[in-house]
């Protein structure tokens, strides 16, 4: 059985390489990863597919000398941006090195391929779409009679957004539009997938807008690829709202351009014919205005003839109807008068009638009135008298009773009075004095016990005559 060490075995494979290509070879592959250096080299991947199944993948490599020349002939030559998605042809050496394994060596490239595989890819896109029965949908969309509403995908810093922000706003018919910027990348990789996002967001408040623009400046052709995308196309055509795009080429359309609802060549382009559709309506306002006024005044003139021939009817008639009836309230009210005269007739000797009975019965009451009332003050004049005597013998039993009793309490108040006064002088200050007592004094208050005083504390002793002031020398 044969052995290698692997240094020997990768010696083998290494010479097996040099024998089997000792030239440079054409390879068809894709990109699927690239990146560059700071020293200028430019590293790749290389994959092959089928049906979406990687097959085949190697590494790649060009040599910054190398690269500096490939890629602007490239990308001048195809008009495509020279990174990862593409399909290639190029030339290389097959290279394999002990340690690090096999690599490519890129030494030329041939953009006529690319050329032809973009194209081909392109038509295949579209084909899908059409085959789908897609490609139309958007541009069947109802654009509103006045676009006011827009939703803008862009960069925030593009040219193009600033020039067709500036177009719609300062239009010369002072149109007012209602702008919201969704950010999104509008070229590199990030281009399609942030274009999709966009679109998911507006989504949301697909009932507010009227329309999505999606728009960008002028640049490289190169760019315009990642608008060639399937999955951003399909997004538009399913999309629920008219798209109108503004791309920045003229001679060039892509994918999106032709599955948008409407393709304008730059953002002014898709300003202009918004402010165009706002003013197309407003001229039709101004011209539906003018046609409603000559209307109405043709309309007024015809009736006001119409009512002018109503009213002479009118007035006739009412003429012959207030003659009519004159007539018949002037009959009415002659036959009103001798009915009124024969009513007041019969009422008037109705009124005397029973006036003179009403006499008669008040005269007859007023004398039994009368004779009642006489018999009733006589009996109530003698009850009055009878109870009048009765009432003065009892006030005149009380009189004698009150004015005893009244001379007892004035002569019992009397003594006690007489008693109080003996007291009063008795318990006079300076009738005690005179008995031989004294009166302390401490700041004009009398002293009661000596617990009030304090060791040379100043106290006033008065007497029946005179008063001294001592001072506190000793406490027992």
């Amino acid at each position: 059985m044969q052995q290698f060490t692997l240094s020997e075995l990768n010696k083998t494979i290494k010479e097996t390489l040099q024998d089997t290509f000792p030239a440079p070879v054409w390879v068809v592959a894709e990109v699927s990863e690239m990146k560059e250096n700071r020293t200028g080299h430019c590293y790749l991947e290389l994959i092959e597919k089928e049906e979406n199944t990687i097959i085949a993948r190697s590494r790649a490599t060009i040599w910054s000398y190398t690269y500096r020349m490939l890629k602007p002939y490239f990308e001048t030559s195809t008009g495509q941006t020279f990174s990862q998605g593409i399909k290639i042809l190029v030339q290389v050496s097959v290279e394999y090195h002990p340690a690090y394994g096999l690599s490519l060596n890129i030494k030329d490239i041939d953009p006529v391929y690319t050329v032809g595989d973009m194209a081909m890819q392109r038509k295949e896109i579209i084909n899908r779409l059409q085959q789908e029965g897609v490609f139309e949908m958007n541009k069947e969309l109802d654009l509103p009679l006045v676009p006011q509403k827009i939703a803008i995908i862009s960069s925030a810093s593009a040219a193009g957004y600033l020039d067709f922000i500036n177009q719609l706003q300062n239009n010369e018919n002072g149109f007012v539009f209602y702008t919201k910027l969704f950010e999104a990348t509008m070229q590199g990789a990030e281009t399609e997938p942030s274009i999709i996002r966009a679109l998911e967001h507006i989504f949301q408040y697909d009932d507010f807008f009227d329309a999505v623009a999606i728009i960008r400046g002028g640049g490289a052709t190169a760019d315009l690829s990642s608008f060639d995308s399937y999955n951003l196309a399909y997004n538009i055509t399913q999309f629920p709202l008219p798209i109108i795009t503004g791309i920045g080429h003229e001679k060039d359309d892509t994918i999106i351009d032709l599955v948008a609802h409407t393709r304008m060549k730059t953002p002014t382009a898709v300003a202009e014919f918004l402010i165009a559709g706002v003013n197309r309506f407003y001229d039709q306002l101004l011209y539906n205005e003018n046609e409603i006024a000559q209307f109405a005044r043709n309309l007024i003139d015809k009736e006001n003839a119409k009512l002018e021939r109503m009213a002479g009817n009118l007035n006739h008639l009412v003429t012959r109807f207030i003659t009519e009836k004159q007539m018949r309230i002037s009959h009415l009210g002659t036959e009103l008068q001798q009915n009124v005269n024969r009513f007041s007739y019969k009422k008037r000797h109705e009124i005397n009638s029973l006036k003179h009975n009403l006499h008669s019965a008040i005269s007859l009451w007023f004398v039994e009135t009368k004779n009642r009332t006489e018999q009733k003050r006589r009996v109530l004049k003698r009850v009055v008298g009878e109870s009048l005597l009765k009432e003065e013998a009892a006030l005149s039993h009380y009189r004698d009773l009150i004015t005893a009793k009244s001379k007892k309490i004035l002569l019992t108040e009397h003594d006690k009075i007489k008693l109080s006064e003996n007291t009063i002088r008795l318990l006079n200050p300076e009738n005690i004095l005179k008995r031989g007592y004294s009166l302390t004094l401490k700041n004009g208050k009398a002293v009661k016990s000596s617990s009030e005083l304090k060791l040379n504390d100043e106290i006033e002793t008065l007497f029946s005559k005179g008063k001294v002031k001592s001072k506190i020398v000793k406490k027992t």
